[in-house]
């Protein structure tokens, strides 16, 4: 199952895809907020009242509800009530709004998008380019961020293939490799831009995402070419792909006088744009495409 967040009208609605039954299954409780316009502290509140009154009239909709962990509002990961996308559309029936009939032809949307880039994975990365469009990035930086997508999807694929299956090592792998090449731990890095639960990488710099995707691309070739067979290996080939974009870094820095470690997070969208002098853009690219060359050889 993959987790995804959808927006409908820029409210967040958290999805999980089932491969298996190829189905999206939807947060209730988002959905129960967007239909209800509730403002509580409280995002289950809603939903809670609902589901005893559905309980005692004997609906199939809470019959068929069930349970997936998806991440909350702190970062951490619930267990949280969803529904297929049938038994949204049913549920929407027993709550008057307004938003009932253009929720209904999103959740139709939806899912008619998630399978169409099952067959044509590109439509995925253009799906991908026109939501950060919408939310104001630039051209320039949302070609970095999709390349960088690709890059840790490479990594996680090889950490995968060596075993490593559970979300914390995974968080610890990428802690160790960020800290290599910025200096910071994860949550110090974020506690720079300001962030609590947004996505790191959403709030880079390009520059910082090109060095990262150095660091992410190297430590893919370094485990590709090494095999390691235990967590420790892992994580040691972790901070030696760190390593070299923390070289690179350091490069960089000495010619411009300045770190390229910025506190600049996505409320100044364009100032992440950043201008990445010629030379080192090149460079860094030059590596990049090298270890990739490398890799498939």
């Amino acid at each position: 199952m993959t987790n995804k967040l959808q927006l409908f009208e820029g409210t967040t609605i958290r999805t999980v895809w089932d491969n298996e039954k190829e189905e999206w299954f939807f947060s209730v409780a988002d959905v129960c907020n967007v239909l209800s316009g509730s403002q509580s502290k409280d995002p289950n509140a809603y939903w809670r009242k609902l589901k005893q009154r559905l309980k005692a009239e004997g609906s199939e909709v809470v019959t068929n509800c069930h349970g997936l962990k998806l991440e909350a509002a702190d970062g951490k990961k619930y267990l949280t009530d969803v529904l297929s996308t049938r038994d949204i559309l049913r549920l929407i029936q027993s709550i008057p709004s307004p938003k009932a009939e253009p929720l209904k032809m999103w959740l139709a949307q939806v899912g008619s998008e998630r399978l169409d880039e099952i067959a044509d994975p590109e439509k995925a990365i253009m799906r991908a380019a026109d939501i950060y469009r919408a939310k104001g990035y630039s051209d320039n930086w949302i070609n970095q961020r999709l390349q960088s997508i690709e890059m840790r999807k490479e990594l996680t694929d090889e950490w995968k293939a060596r075993g490593i299956e559970l979300e914390q090592d995974y968080a610890i792998l990428t802690n160790e490799m960020t800290r290599a090449w910025s200096g910071m731990s994860v949550r110090q890095y974020k506690d720079l831009k300001g962030l609590k639960k947004e996505n790191l990488r959403d709030n880079m710099t390009n520059l910082e995402l090109v060095l990262n995707m150095l660091a992410e691309v190297t430590t893919t070739t370094i485990s590709r070419s090494r095999k390691p067979e235990t967590f420790e290996e892992s994580r040691k080939i972790a901070k030696e792909g760190g390593s070299v974009a923390r070289d690179t870094r350091r490069n960089i820095e000495s010619r411009i006088g300045q770190s390229v470690i910025s506190a600049t997070n996505a409320h100044d969208k364009l100032a992440l744009d950043v201008t990445i002098p010629a030379i080192e853009q090149a460079e860094i690219v030059e590596d990049i495409t090298e270890d990739k060359k490398s890799k498939n050889n």
